[in-house]
């Protein structure tokens, strides 16, 4: 008799979830040069955290608890998770590309729709990595990319200084940028939040 077992069912993290909504918006919007072309380099973060709080959502999580977990408002939060879609969808389809909390929220949340529906990523973690690194300034992809497998939270600065040796933000070294940061940082999503704000520190 021949015994077929069933296939290991794969669990992927909420990280490799929201990376994967991240990946996918950027792809919506036509990749990270688009974002270059448009100069909205400063979408990164906003696209980041809705990704994190569309899949948290998913999974039963409040906005208070979404909130509390990426380090911002649960206002915020609110107005990632209210974007409808296909609102933001025809936005982009126009000539204005200017963004916000509520801008991103619709387009990580389209992105997981079309996930969840099956639709593959077409940018390739590997090329969405080489494509940033031409491009320099949209850092906090090169971030994500780099500390892909850190395990959160991060309780102190070594592990970040040995991904992001090299990086710079804003003309500031990374090493300068992560000796500011109050740890610990609880998720991705966090630490570019704190990175961002660290880099525009002018202390």
């Amino acid at each position: 008799m021949v015994v077929v077992l069933d296939e290991p069912v794969i669990r992927e993290s909420v990280d490799d979830q929201a990376f994967k909504v991240f990946i996918k918006s950027l792809e919506i919007l036509g990749g990270p040069r688009k974002l270059v072309e448009y100069r909205n380099l400063t979408w990164v973060p906003s696209l980041m955290a809705a990704s994190y709080a569309v899949v948290l959502h998913d999974k039963g999580k409040t906005a208070e608890e979404i909130a509390e977990f990426l380090g911002m408002t649960k206002q915020t939060v609110k107005r990632m998770l209210s974007a409808d879609p296909e609102e933001v969808m025809a936005k982009l389809r126009g000539e204005v590309m200017e963004t916000d909390e509520h801008t991103a929220g619709g387009i990580a949340k389209e992105a997981w729709r079309r996930i969840k529906a099956g639709e593959d990523i077409n940018i390739a973690f590997s090329t969405a990595q080489r494509t940033v690194e031409a491009i320099g300034p949209a850092w906090a992809v090169l971030v994500l990319t780099k500390i892909r497998g850190v395990d959160f939270p991060i309780t102190e600065p070594s592990i970040l200084l040995e991904r992001l040796k090299g990086i710079e933000i804003n003309g500031k070294p990374v090493e300068e940028i992560i000796a500011k940061i109050e740890y610990p940082v609880r998720s991705p999503a966090e630490l570019l939040h704190k990175m961002k704000k660290a880099a525009e520190s002018q202390e």
